[in-house]
């Protein structure tokens, strides 16, 4: 399984669609792009394997392995990703602001609903995440 997050950048956040099989799932908000910093920047463009975590914080989330320089790259609950993220992905029902939106915690499980799906089914679950601006090429 392969989840698709388009991304468009601003200054001050990161605005994201998160799709499965050309279906939205949910939106998300980021960090703004700071070349990769440690806990100021969203993560680099990029496929990911996706694993799950549990935190006594967020409880069942979403864990994205070996990102280039960083670690403990989650997908968690925020509505406001320059209070509550450091380089994290939030997803989130509805934008509300650039790096901001709502209902964050419904739509986390409506995203776990799916990939929870997959990993009870053994497959393995990745993340694409790509500049909206510039689609992939079909080579």
């Amino acid at each position: 399984m392969v989840l698709v997050l388009k991304r468009t950048y601003f200054p001050e956040g990161t605005q994201g669609v998160l799709e499965w099989n050309g279906t939205i799932v949910c939106y998300t908000i980021e960090l703004p792009w700071l070349g990769n910093q440690r806990r100021i920047s969203c993560i680099p463009e990029g496929e990911y394997i996706l694993q799950r975590r549990f935190s006594p914080k967020f409880k069942w989330h979403l864990h994205l392995m070996n990102v280039p320089g960083r670690d403990l790259i989650l997908i968690h609950p925020a509505n406001d990703a320059k209070k509550e993220l450091l380089g994290c992905i939030a997803p989130v029902t509805k934008h509300t602001g650039i790096g901001k939106g709502s209902s964050s915690r419904k739509a986390l499980e409506k995203l776990k609903t799916i990939v929870c799906a997959a990993f009870d089914r053994n497959e393995e679950v990745k993340i694409s995440i790509l500049d909206s601006r510039f689609p992939p090429s079909r080579e």
